[in-house]
This record gives structure tokens, sequence and C-alpha cells, in this order.
């Protein structure tokens, strides 16, 4: 690794012109490429403050071995070089998009003598229109399928088409009239270029002018009674129609722009394109992208702009982003000089284009999420996450179970704590844990992770001790069984294996705590770990400084979702006990009122304020209410009985709203009731 003082610029060498640098490494390599407005301002800043440097950008530094750079006059020259430079070197430190699938076109060879029909993928080229992309290829068949009808434009590879012409006879598309059959002369190389032309025309959006054309050749059809020629142009028009409907207006006839938005977490980002031409959406497109420098939304919007629209023509009147770019108005110069015309770039605020924008967004979160689904159901990846685990933690064995507590609260009040579990890489929902904080009041992660630990390990020592020995996860495989059975109960022991390891969102002060809960527990056997968000860091107990994960590594992705699901199941059932407290009422307190009897009374008397202002008979008309329980009712709601504070129940398995103890644990989920998924138990 080099100091990245010994290869800093000399004072005053650096000019303070727009300009690009790049950063080569000992052999050369260029290692990232990247732009500023001052040069000297911009590089002087990789220097100044090593140690404040993001951890991605110090080792982009100590990688480097020397930064050359080139002045340029304007920005967009800046831009411009940027992205050639980074086409050219592929620096390995730079963001770089990469297609989350192979996207099929819909291509007219307008090159060609006889324009051609067909899908195409990969790289475009010159003399060739595209529509598109499409999620899937069949629907631009389906698509074509329908307008051949109107516009009979060759779809035959070449070899077919020479072959037709030698034989003199066309081919069964052109016997059924999906064709126009220039193989055989019936149109010429003239009328048969108008024909994709037009088709051309209706693909880009000028629609209106063909189905008029057809209505008006239909009308005049039947007035001449030419009632077959009549029926046939109706058909084309259905087929037109049909075409249309497959691609939904969304925004005014004259709207063309791009929609593009991103999903994004520390490690990766996805990012979606709707593609809308005269107010329809024409196609969809998504790229993932793993960030290997920090990177704000703004910078993954410029970088998207640059590498999409760098070399392509096909650049709308408007782009919508979530942010603008940090230069905006160079971004807009550039993308109007590929276009030839003016660009507007702009973060919709309001309105159809907002809503639309965050359909796309949503696509882009569904994309993300795909994306790890597909690289977390691998079985080799999830080997080498756990190989790659296992050796940075210096553990004996691959931590074949994790365990990862999360605590949530809002300004100290309804504190719960998550546990979720993942074997062999996997999330088993059917074992995740929540709890409530019990013993801490106000906002202190660090007593309340250990509170939590402390009382999934106490279980897990009792549960143990009911089997005779502590069971281990080497020995739930030998005996090939998910989890031990209570013999007394015939149900599975809630807290019966230890995990191989334990990870707790954040740094040293809560890592220290779980620590001291196992070691108060005697319980030595079981590797604790911490990871902070802001700089994805893993911290060990008693040691000073953090185990860094490569960025991109398998281990490291895999920490990111473990951590991930921790918080969320923290968050939602912070969110159901936040809104049970909010609606809680009077009625909850009364002893012996269930949820039953408590509903009927407010629908028969409409609030509380006007059931305590009736009278013990008026109550006890209330169908399932005696003399007896109106008298205990109202005793209770004036005051004569004590209401505990609401929210003070733990969720018990009945839901009767029963505390629970340290011994038991109930075994409801997120949302208070058991799902066929198994997701979630409360804790004890």
């Amino acid at each position: 690794m080099a100091d990245p003082a010994t290869y800093r610029p000399a004072p005053g060498s650096i000019p303070e012109s727009p300009g690009v640098y790049r950063f080569r490494d000992e052999h050369g390599r260029v290692v990232y490429v990247g732009k500023a407005k001052n040069l000297r301002s911009r590089l002087n800043s990789y220097f100044t403050d090593f140690a404040g440097l993001h951890p991605r950008t110090q080792t982009m530094l100590q990688t480097a071995a020397q930064v050359d750079w080139t002045v340029v006059s304007t920005e967009v020259e800046a831009l411009q070089l940027e992205y050639s430079w980074i086409k050219e070197f592929d620096p390995r430190f730079n963001v770089r998009y990469r297609d989350d699938k192979s996207y099929p076109y819909l291509a007219v060879t307008l090159d060609e003598e006889f324009p051609r029909v067909m899908v195409m993928r990969g790289a475009k080229r010159k003399g060739v229109r595209y529509f598109g992309p499409y999620s899937h290829a069949w629907a631009i068949r389906e698509t074509v399928d329908q307008l051949l009808r109107v516009f009979p434009v060759r779809t035959c590879r070449p070899g077919v088409f020479k072959r037709q012409r030698q034989l003199d006879r066309p081919c069964l598309l052109g016997y059924i009239g999906k064709c126009s059959a220039p193989c055989v002369g019936r149109v010429t190389a003239e009328e048969h270029r108008r024909l994709a032309e037009d088709f051309c025309d209706f693909m880009a959006g000028d629609t209106a002018r063909f189905v008029k054309r057809l209505e008006a050749e239909m009308r005049a059809a039947a007035a001449e009674q030419e009632y077959e020629r009549a029926a046939r142009l109706r058909d084309d028009i259905r087929a037109l129609e049909r075409a249309l409907e497959k691609q939904a207006v969304v925004l005014g006839d004259r709207t063309d722009c791009d929609m593009i938005a991103f999903a994004e977490d520390e490690l990766e980002a996805a990012v979606q394109v709707f593609y809308v031409r005269g107010g329809r959406i024409r196609g969809q497109r998504g790229w993932v992208v793993d960030k290997v420098e920090a990177v704000t939304t703004a910078d993954l919007v410029e970088h998207f702009l640059i590498q999409i629209y760098g070399e392509s023509e096909a650049v709308p009147r408007e782009v919508c982003v979530p942010a603008l770019p940090p230069d905006v108005d160079a971004m807009t110069e550039l993308l109007a000089e590929r276009r030839g015309g003016p660009v507007r770039l702009r973060v919709p605020k309001r309105g159809d284009k907002k809503a639309l924008l965050d359909t796309v967004e949503r696509n882009a979160v569904e994309a993300l999420k795909q994306h790890k689904t597909r690289r977390a159901g691998d079985l080799t990846t999830r080997s080498r996450a756990l190989r790659e685990i296992q050796e940075a933690l210096e553990l004996d064995e691959a931590p074949l179970r994790i365990e990862c507590y999360d605590v949530s609260n809002l300004q100290g009040t309804n504190v719960v704590a998550s546990m979720v579990v993942f074997e062999d890489g996997l999330a088993r929902k059917s074992e995740y844990r929540r709890f409530a904080v019990k013993a801490v009041d106000g906002q202190d992660d660090v007593r309340s992770i250990h509170e939590v630990i402390t009382r999934r390990f106490r279980r897990y020592l009792a549960e143990s001790a009911k089997g005779g020995e502590l069971d281990t996860l080497s020995d739930r495989q030998a005996e090939n069984a998910h989890q031990p059975i209570d013999p007394e109960t015939g149900k599975p022991r809630k807290f019966a294996y230890p995990p191989n390891l334990v990870v707790v969102d954040g740094g040293p002060p809560q890592v220290a705590a779980a620590q001291r809960a196992l070691d108060e527990l005697g319980v030595d056997d079981v590797a604790v770990c911490g990871i902070a968000k802001r700089l994805e860091e893993i911290w060990l107990p008693g040691e000073p400084d953090p185990v860094i994960l490569p960025r991109n590594s398998e281990g490291m992705f895999l920490m990111q979702r473990v951590r991930d699901e921790a918080h969320r199941f923290a968050i939602a059932y912070h969110r159901q006990r936040r809104s049970k407290a909010m609606t809680a009422s009077e009625l909850d307190g009364v002893p012996g009122l269930g949820p039953a009897r408590r509903a009927a009374l407010l629908k028969h008397f409409g609030s509380v304020k006007r059931l305590k202002e009736a009278t013990p008979e008026q109550v006890a008309e209330v169908p399932g209410i005696g003399l007896r329980s109106a008298q205990a009712i109202l005793a209770a709601l004036h005051g004569a009985v004590p209401a505990p504070a609401s929210g003070s129940h733990e969720a018990g398995a009945s839901g009767t709203g029963a505390k629970t103890s340290d011994a038991d644990t109930a075994g409801s989920n997120e949302a208070g009731a058991r799902t066929p998924t198994g997701e979630g138990r409360a804790g004890d």
C-alpha cells in the first residue's frame, strides 16, 4: 500500500482550471478518473486530511502511486473527457453500471435495401432504428404481429430472403398478407421503404394519422359497397388499437421524456428507466451498480447520465431524475449537444410525472431486492460469504447460524428489540424473535442490548438444562432435526439452539454490552461482533480497531443483509406497539372486559364519554353485560379501580394482553397472530 504523501503534487503545481485527473497504481494502470471545476481545490482535498476521508477513498489513495491531470476549457469538456477515459481505462474505483439483464429492442434495419423488422439485443449499429427496450422479447413479437397487418414489412433473415428470391416464391407470411413480399417483386424497394418508414412513425408515437387514414378508407369502401375490403380495414384498425393498448398512456400526447429512479443501500444501487414517447411508456430498462466509492444520489445521477447518454443520440427533450447532478448546467449542455436540441433536466415535485417517477422508484426497489435475492440464493456465493466471515473474524468454524439483534424506539418510548436468524446464509423467519425491553427507561441502546442478550441466553440455558445437555448446531445437524422437541408438550423449544455468531447493530459500546451479558451467564462458546452502519465496520469485543471486510466481498454483503433484516423486523414491531399505544382506550384497563364486549359498548354508546354518563341500568342493556358487570365497568371508568398504563402489556400468544415472565415466551408474530410463513415470535 502506497503512502499518498509520497506522490502528492508539489504546492502550487496544480492549476485552478477545470479538468480531469487520473490516479494510477505502481504499474501505471488507471484506478480512478474524476473531474473538477477547480483541479487544485479538488486534488488538495485528497491529501490535506487523509484520516477524514471515507475508507473507500483511503483505499483508492493507498492503491494509487501517482496522479496526473489534463486541463480543459469548460465543464462540458471535462464531462466528455471523463466519460471517454472511464470507457477507455475502466477504472476499478469508478462507479460502473451494468445491465441487470439483457434487454431486447425492436429494430428496423433502414440501412438495408429492403428494411427488416426484427428483435435485437446487444450493441447498436448505425443506420438501424431502435424502439424499446422491452422487458420481454414476446412483448415485441406480439406488437409486431398486430402491426404487420397494416405495415407488411419484411421480417425474414437474409438467408431466407435470398432463397425465396431464387425460388421466385414468397414465404408463408407473404401468402397470408403479413409481408408485402419484396423478394418476388410484389412491391418495389421504394414502396417497401415507405412501409418501413410508416412502421417507424407509428412506433415513434405518430399513431392518430394512421388510424384516421384507415377509418376514412373503411368508410369509403363501405359507401362503395366493397364490404369485404371494409371488413379487412376494420380488422386492421382493431389490430392497431390492440397494439396501442399494450402501451399505457401516462402523460400528455406530446410528452417525450425518460423517467429515471434509484434504489440504493451502502453497497449497491439499482436504477430503472421508463422511456415515455408520445405520452406512452414505450420501454423499460434497469441496471445494477456496485458502490466502489462514496457517492450520493446526485453523483449516481451524474455518472448514469454520462455513461448512458455519452454516445447516444436518443436523448429525449426532458429527463426526470430523483436529484439534480452537481454540475447541472454543464450536464444539460452536454445532453443538448448530444440531442442536437434543448434538453430539460428536472426533479418532478407534483402531478402525473411525480406519480410516474414514484412508480419507477418502486420498480427500482423491487429490482434491487430481486438482485440481492438471486445473489443470496446461490449456494456457492453463500459458502464463500460464510468462509470470508470466518476468516475475517478468526472463528474456529464457519458461522452456520448467525443471530442479529437491533433495538428500536422513538425518543425513548416503546423500546423494543429484534432477533433475526440466518442459517447457512439464508433467513429462517420461523426462528425470528422480538422483545419488549422492560428494564430500560428512555433511549439507552447499550443497556437494551445487554437486557435482550441476557434474556435470550438465559432461555437457552434453561431449555438446554431441560434436555440434559447443551445442544449445539452440529449436534442438531447430526440428528437431522430442525428443532428439539419438548417431550412433554410435543412442541419445539423456542430458544434451544445457540448461534455460532451473535451480531449486534452498533459499535464498540453495544458489542461490549453483548459480550458482558454472555460472560455473566457463563456462555463462552459464542462469538460476538457488531456492525456499524455508517462505515460498515465490524467491531470485536475489546479490540481498539475494527475489522474491515472488502467492500464488494460476499461476506460484507451477508453481514449487511443480516443487519438490515434485524433493523426491518425491529421497526415493524416498534410501529405495531406504537400504534397500539396510540389507539388505547380507557376500556382496555377494565378488569374482565374483553375485546368483544368493549366493541359492543362502544358501538352502543358511540364513545367512552357517553358511556361514563350512562347509568348501570342503561349499560346493562348492552347484550352480554349484566347489571353487576355494568356497575363494575362504571366504577372502573370513574376511578374506583385504577387502570394500568396503556401499552404495558406484552403481546401474548392468546391475545389477552397477559404479561409474560422471563420463563415464558409468547408466540405471536409482527401482526399479533401466527402467519403461514411463521415469521416472528414475541420475546419474553
